[in-house]
């Protein structure tokens, strides 16, 4: 099942440039929340810093307090590997090892972490490809196909098929679905829509439609700060803020 995620005072920078102000948000568990805004708003940065990708970019720092669960993800002891386990993340370029066959995608994070039983690795891959709705269409080519020869559509769900593999609680959404055709979009969106009954989302997009559809709640960046952060029907009718109004009816953006 999902968890919470409670995030208080969180400030980032690249180098000597503060990309994210004094963020607190909570976002609850087995639900969709968006993360909307205009390009630069921080994002991204916001979503990476919940699983600590942020910090493999050199150079960056992070300030704040980050709970996801009962895990203090910048605390003392806290490893990011295992963290990173707990919370899966699907980018907006989908990612297959391009040498790996499809099968082997989707187990790599379970052998990674010692996982050798053969019936149980076929067991999860075929769990984990069923819930991104890809099992279907690659079950005849599970080994003879690589994770590349797939078209973009499917290989976004593989990505997603592949952090399911490892059974987190969260799921990280970095635009997943804006470089698809109309087809694919909706494909991923209706995953998410399935998805959330097991696992905490959240979906950056520049899509505001596509927030309606998919989030329960949504939250608005505006140049490192949240704006906004309320249930997504209520910030698309009635913002309290002139700002999140002006995004929404593409005065700027």
């Amino acid at each position: 099942m999902g968890v919470p995620i409670r995030v208080r005072g969180l400030n980032a920078w690249f180098g000597n440039t503060q990309a994210l102000y004094d963020i607190g948000i909570d976002v609850p568990p087995n639900h969709a929340t968006a993360i909307i805004g205009p390009s630069g708003c921080g994002k991204s940065t916001f979503v990476r810093c919940l699983n600590r990708m942020h910090e493999t970019i050199p150079n960056t720092r992070v300030e704040g307090d980050v709970k996801i669960g009962a895990t203090d993800v910048y605390g003392n002891g806290t490893s990011a590997v295992a963290l990173r386990r707990r919370v899966g993340m699907v980018f907006q370029k989908p990612n297959p090892f391009p040498t790996m066959s499809i099968y082997d995608n989707v187990a790599a994070g379970l052998k990674l972490n010692g996982f050798r039983n053969r019936r149980e690795l076929d067991s999860v891959v075929e769990r984990s490809l069923r819930q991104a709705a890809l099992w279907d269409e690659v079950k005849d080519d599970l080994k003879k196909k690589s994770g590349a020869s797939l078209s973009g559509g499917q290989q976004q769900r593989l990505c997603i098929a592949r952090a399911l593999a490892v059974e987190p609680e969260v799921m990280l959404m970095d635009e997943p679905a804006s470089a698809l055709d109309p087809i694919s979009t909706a494909k991923i969106e209706d995953l998410i829509y399935q998805l959330k009954e097991q696992y905490t989302i959240v979906i950056v997009t520049h899509n505001m439609q596509q927030a309606a559809r998919v989030a329960e709640f949504t939250g608005f960046f505006l140049m490192g700060r949240m704006i906004e952060f309320d249930k997504t029907e209520k910030m698309f009718t009635k913002p309290n803020d002139k700002r999140t109004e002006d995004y929404i009816t593409g005065r700027f953006g």
